[in-house]
């Protein structure tokens, strides 16, 4: 059995209509120092997305939405975000924003396998 290991995560929301607080969960970015993993995994409900505003810039969102995994990931492709280290990368991620893409507070688990983590926390906060 192995060791319990401490993460932190973020859910990653759209948010069409910042003036009206509504959102849609689309993500979750997964940061373990012990591990050295930051990581995100995106799926955008459009269809929920289009029910809160129909004149969203669908385009503009899913553009916004592929960065984060790209910064997560680090290196050239994620500019100079990509030259920090995972853990300044990670809160440089889920920093208070007021744009169409923001992140959740910060919350903190345990857990023996992180991927199945991840895969938990897809399918209980942003899967239907």
């Amino acid at each position: 059995m192995h060791d319990l290991r401490t993460y932190d995560y973020a859910i990653v929301r759209v948010v069409p209509r910042v003036e009206r607080g509504e959102f849609v969960n689309a993500g979750i970015i997964l940061s373990c120092d012990v591990e050295r993993i930051l990581q995100a995994r995106i799926e955008l409900d459009e269809a929920a997305l289009l029910a809160l505003n129909a004149g969203v810039d669908l385009e503009l969102v899913r553009s916004t939405l592929a960065t984060i995994p790209a910064i997560c990931a680090g290196g050239a492709d994620a500019g100079a975000i990509g030259k920090l280290s995972a853990r300044e990368r990670f809160h440089w991620l889920v920093s208070p924003k007021s744009t169409i893409v923001q992140t959740s507070p910060v919350h903190t688990g345990q857990c023996n396998d992180l991927h199945a983590a991840l895969e938990h926390l897809m399918n209980k906060m942003i899967r239907r």
